[in-house]
């Protein structure tokens, strides 16, 4: 069931924020130290990888244009292929998904020792702190879509400022002498492109987010194409300019063996300089987090709604608050990060998380990106080049995510299985 026209919850700004919020996530706080370790050639992954997210971009933006039903690539993937592969898709994708929550949730914690120190020492409070943050995120997103969204766009616009200053500040405080050499590890060009390029897909996952909830946003069809490239444009602008700056503004030597590139930058605006970041990379984590459980929430409830889940998600189709998805998302959140919080180590457990998540989310864009040349090839259009092109770029970032990936995606694919046939079995005949 969808919302009539005039009561859907989500409008332009509020899922460019949300798209937007997403991509400026944990990554970019974390991004100029590694890439200073590459040196000056990191920008051209930078821009190869821009490349690729737009292209990404008018892929889904033209699969927006076909579809008004809610749940993204897994909808794209059944219209194209069918009930299995949209069902691998779609499982994929909401894997990927959830697993990124505990992994937002801990690199949170991480910056708030900025302001708690204690935290640094303490195992269970820093456990506590992350279960604390997501199950308060889950429950706004159960209370209604609406106040989930408009959280989403006010995190926004508050995360935006701090890296507005920072880049002011580089561009005219900085020192062009700070910046890393070209390339001072001496590799392979391609080697070097590979390296930024896959760091870079992380901070830009979230440009197909904006199509899940899509059976709740007003005028679904216009509205999302135009918000999924306006926020690759402007989170691009902002990306660039942002590390750029940093490297201005940091000596190479101390940039990279940086832990909080953006606080050591902002060191240069005096003593208040690396709190006001703190806070801008936790209000970004925190938009990034709400964004994240707003989309996971919505895909078992459109697989619901096509018989391919439990009846049970299907609840709150017709408000767009799935809310026995979103319990679900926060129990299974609550058990990953407890099992992965055993040693205590932050750094350890987020790219544990990390490297579950990154096959997973980047299987179903692959598979998007080849139903959209499915359809541009039968009606012989431009669309046919851009989707090979994505396509193209998808799986060059699969195979670059790594061989550990591959092998959970792996398993993680085979769990969801025996789920697919149950529900094909229970399915009522057409």
């Amino acid at each position: 069931m969808t919302p009539a026209a005039d009561n859907k919850a989500l409008g332009f700004w509020t899922v460019w924020s949300l798209i937007a919020g997403i991509m400026i996530g944990s990554g970019i706080f974390f991004l100029p130290s590694d890439m200073a370790k590459l040196g000056m050639i990191s920008f051209t992954g930078w821009i190869f990888t821009t490349f690729g997210a737009i292209l990404l971009a008018l892929v889904f933006a033209r699969l927006a244009q076909r579809s008004q039903r809610s749940g993204g690539v897994y909808v794209y993937a059944q219209d194209a292929f069918g009930d299995f592969t949209g069902f691998v898709s779609g499982w994929a994708y909401w894997c990927g998904y959830w697993i990124s929550i505990p992994t937002i949730a801990t690199a949170f914690v991480g910056y708030l020792t900025v302001f708690f120190p204690a935290l640094e020492t303490n195992v269970q409070m820093k456990l506590l702190t992350a279960l604390s943050l997501i199950w308060l995120l889950i429950l706004l997103n159960m209370r209604s879509l609406r106040s989930a969204g408009r959280f989403q766009l006010i995190t926004m616009l508050l995360k935006i400022m701090p890296l507005l200053v920072i880049i002011f500040a580089g561009f005219a405080l900085g020192d062009s002498e700070n910046l890393p050499p070209n390339n001072p590890g001496n590799i392979g060009f391609f080697e070097a492109l590979a390296a930024a390029s896959i760091t870079a897909m992380w901070a830009y996952s979230g440009i197909e987010a904006g199509a899940t909830p899509a059976g709740n946003i007003k005028d679904p069809q216009t509205t999302i194409p135009r918000a999924i490239l306006f926020a690759v444009l402007s989170v691009a602008v902002i990306y660039i300019a942002a590390m750029y700056a940093v490297m201005r503004l940091v000596p190479y030597e101390a940039l990279i063996g940086s832990e909080r590139p953006f606080s050591d930058a902002a060191a240069v605006l005096g003593s208040w300089g690396p709190g006001l970041i703190a806070i801008g990379a936790l209000i970004a984590m925190l938009g990034s987090l709400n964004g994240i459980i707003l989309v996971t929430g919505q895909m078992p409830m459109a697989m619901a709604l096509n018989n391919l889940a439990p009846k049970i998600f299907a609840g709150g189709a017709s408000t767009g608050t799935p809310r026995a998805s979103l319990l679900l998302c926060a129990v299974l959140a609550t058990i990953l990060l407890c099992m992965s919080f055993s040693d205590g180590d932050l750094l350890s457990v987020f790219k544990k998380l990390l490297t579950m998540s990154m096959f997973m989310y980047l299987l179903p864009l692959f598979i998007s990106c080849i139903a959209e040349f499915k359809h541009s090839f039968e009606h012989k259009n431009i669309g046919v080049l851009i989707a090979l092109l994505a396509a193209a770029y998808s799986l060059f970032t699969i195979f670059g995510a790594g061989a550990e990936s591959m092998v959970w995606g792996k398993l993680l694919l085979l769990a969801g299985l025996p789920v697919f046939f149950w529900m094909k079995r229970k399915r009522p005949s057409a």
